[in-house]
């Protein structure tokens, strides 16, 4: 019996990670903010599918949370052999009118939680020569997004070091997959501010989908896999385009507008 940690796993993307896990027989380890949500889950897919659950509540804006959820882990005597870094937010709106908490606890949660959460459990994998690592980036890595700058900087950051790690694993046994959504149907938009944006009035992508697509690539050691043929494209021509003309485009995509903007959390 394999066990897997699966981050923002409340809502979302995170929520149909767990419930592939679980289907497929691998123990849990559920972490986000919210325990009640957290413990509900947890046994609904104990009872349903036979397998340990296991909640831990943290908050990832917190620079102390990556080191806390492994202690954790090894206080309950668990052994992670699938790492799924899946929490993550944006906010919407002008750099310069957000607040700056927001801006910091992003780049905390994106990019710092991912890094230092593989930090602590590859160790363990490697020495086993045996486990699975699933980041989730976004095709808003690929190119700037103005009304969405440090989201876009953060997703950039996850997709070049996924590929880098993946690279770094190749013949341990350990492999790092990225995903990259484009739009997807989850809780994001809404409280992110770009629910109204034309990217997401354009067409969003199930939840359901974009997981099991993931988690298929993650088991098959694929080092990337970009969800849908309109976001394939839409990768493949950015590195095609000055980026002279890539922003005002990408700009245009983000802007609400109602210029609302609400944060959005895992």
């Amino acid at each position: 019996m394999t066990t897997a940690l699966v981050t923002g796993a409340s809502a979302g993307l995170g929520l149909e990670f767990a419930k592939l896990f679980a289907a497929d027989g691998h123990d849990l380890v559920l972490v986000a903010r919210r325990l009640d949500r957290l413990e509900a889950l947890a046994a609904e897919l104990a009872g349903k599918h036979r397998i340990r659950a296991e909640a831990i509540a943290a908050d990832l804006m917190d620079p102390a949370a990556p080191r806390a959820i492994a202690a954790e882990v090894e206080r309950r005597g668990l052994t992670i052999d699938h790492l799924v870094n899946n929490a993550g937010f944006g906010l919407a709106g002008s750099f310069h009118e957000n607040e700056r908490d927001k801006e910091r606890g992003m780049i905390e949660v994106n990019v710092t939680a991912l890094t230092m959460l593989t930090h602590a459990f590859l160790p363990g994998m490697l020495q086993r020569k045996r486990g699975r690592i699933l980041n989730v980036g976004s095709t808003a890595g690929f190119q700037p997004g103005p009304f969405m700058s440090t989201y876009y900087a953060t997703k950039a950051f996850v997709n070049s070091w996924s590929q880098a790690l993946h690279h770094e694993l190749a013949g341990t046994g350990v492999t790092c997959t990225l995903s990259c959504p484009g739009a997807t149907v989850t809780e994001f938009a809404a409280v992110a501010g770009n629910d109204r944006s034309r990217l997401f009035r354009m067409g969003a992508m199930r939840a359901d989908v974009v997981a099991s697509e993931a988690y298929r690539a993650m088991h098959a050691g694929k080092r990337v896999v970009v969800h849908g043929l309109k976001n394939q494209f839409s990768a493949a021509s950015v590195g095609l385009t000055p980026t002279a003309l890539v922003l005002p485009l990408v700009a245009a995509l983000n802007r609400d507008p109602e210029q609302k903007k609400r944060l959005t959390g895992g």
